[in-house]
């Protein structure tokens, strides 16, 4: 947990299993990862390249329902994933209800372009 929140950004499996440096296995990371993401901690993002990042849910109600409509972004240079605060507004047909939303924007991060 302490590894998630010292971070700015969404991490992979593979970052956290290398951050505690054999610590865990990786069957136990992905397995608190899984009860992190079921209790409300953390929220998947998958980016484009098909890795699967989590990050820590900030915006979550007190009861732990999920509200992430917002954008992430992953930055094409140095490959970090983020969760950006702009929330997303659809408009969809009659009938339709998003339950859910995943959008992944690509570019430079604010680092990367300075």
């Amino acid at each position: 947990m302490a590894y998630l929140q010292s971070k700015n950004e969404a991490v992979s499996h593979e970052m956290i299993q290398h951050a505690l440096d054999g610590e865990m296995n990786r069957v136990t990371i992905y397995r608190i990862l899984k009860s992190f993401e079921e209790d409300g901690i953390v929220h998947k993002v998958m980016s484009d390249d098909g890795v699967l990042h989590f990050a820590l849910c900030n915006d979550c109600d007190h009861d732990h329902s999920h509200q992430h409509n917002h954008i992430h972004f992953r930055c094409t240079q140095c490959n970090t994933v983020e969760c950006l605060d702009e929330k997303v507004s659809l408009n969809l047909p009659d009938g339709y209800k998003v339950s859910e939303t995943n959008l992944l924007v690509k570019g430079y991060c604010a680092q990367c372009t300075q």
